[in-house]
């Protein structure tokens, strides 16, 4: 009979020992974690809107004289955008705070009471939110002017922002609610 008490020791033996092994290992990696020098924190990665330090200062922009109508739509216009759009807060502008605003740095920029394009057939025109707008690349930036306002709004996005398209809806809210449709829409804006 000596043999059972031999087979219990050794089964409580063998689960001591499963339990106080990663128990000792678990305490070993807290420790070391806690004990180890610290390394500092990476920087964030840099994304197409958060380039580093963003610049607060006037955007320069021009103010051409507005007739009365033109004038009042903007005001409505600029009084109802948004204070940042997605993650590019606004900035104040050189000239116009009436009919113009800016949005981060590189500036994503908005301009009411400009002219308004002429629509080739071969042009490219998109429908944001139930605005119609006529698309230019410039070297630099993608200008966008709406086609189908009473007046004309113009959105420059720099190319460093990625699609140009996609800053476009929260403008195109603001716009539908305060700038009514005029004129006929080109084809490609038809839904």
């Amino acid at each position: 009979m000596p043999a059972a008490p031999d087979r219990t020791n050794r089964r409580a033996a063998l689960i001591a020992t499963a339990v106080a092994v990663p128990v000792a290992l678990l305490v070993g990696a807290l420790a070391l974690t806690n004990l180890s020098p610290r390394q500092p924190a990476a920087a964030p990665e840099a994304s197409p809107t958060t380039l580093g330090p963003q610049s607060t200062a006037p955007v320069e922009m021009a103010a051409p004289a507005l007739a009365e109508r033109p004038a009042t739509v903007c005001r409505a216009l600029l009084s109802q955008l948004p204070a940042s759009i997605r993650d590019l807060p606004q900035r104040p502008v050189t000239a116009g705070p009436e009919q113009n605003a800016a949005y981060g740095d590189p500036a994503v920029t908005v301009a009411c009471g400009g002219a308004e394009p002429e629509v080739q057939p071969a042009d490219h025109v998109f429908l944001v939110n139930s605005v119609c707008w006529h698309a230019v690349e410039r070297a630099d930036v993608t200008e966008l002017t709406t086609v189908d306002r009473e007046s004309a709004v113009t959105v420059r996005v720099p190319h460093v922002h990625g699609e140009a398209l996609q800053w476009l809806s929260p403008i195109s809210h603001t716009i539908v609610a305060s700038i009514r449709s005029a004129g006929p829409v080109p084809s490609g804006c038809t839904a």
